[in-house]
């Protein structure tokens, strides 16, 4: 009997164990980092960054971009392939934030992108490359309010909108 029930404590806190590390795993799937701002360029930037998939090793990343032009839109930005994909609506409503642009709508600056290519906002979009249909986190904090003392202008974040 002490055997079995020694067995059943172990198994208990393995298993406790590996849920605890899927969760804590889960929890740092994807984060945004703090606002920055480009005094050169005029706007708000901060990194996002995700992970594909929960075991990935590494973290990706595309810029949330912020002009003091647009004040309503974050602007998703791709820097590997170096175009916008889409915007999140600061003013949107629960579950309808955000709008992906088709493939084609899809270009380096903002001032190629007619205010018509944007569709209506719906819900955010999954992780970047994930197949798992895990969403992206709602991005939190409005720029200006987190913004870290000094400015960067470093990266390689679009030029211009």
């Amino acid at each position: 009997m002490t055997g079995l029930r020694r067995f059943l404590i172990i198994a208990t806190v393995l298993a406790g164990t590996m849920l605890t590390a899927q969760q804590s795993q889960a929890a740092y799937r994807q984060y945004y980092s703090s606002w920055s701002y480009h005094p050169q360029r005029s706007y708000h930037y901060r990194t996002y960054y995700y992970k594909p998939t929960p075991t990935y090793t590494s973290y990706n990343y595309h810029y949330c971009i912020h002009y003091p032009s647009r004040p309503r839109y974050v602007y998703y930005y791709n820097p590997h392939s170096r175009h916008y994909w889409g915007r999140f609506d600061l003013e949107g409503k629960d579950g309808a934030h955000y709008s992906i642009l088709a493939e084609e709508d899809r270009k380096e600056t903002l001032s190629e992108i007619p205010e018509s290519a944007f569709p209506e906002p719906a819900a955010m979009p999954v992780i970047p490359d994930s197949e798992d249909g895990e969403q992206i986190a709602v991005p939190e904090g409005v720029p200006g309010e987190d913004l870290p003392e000094g400015d960067a202008a470093t990266g390689d974040a679009p030029a211009d909108n």
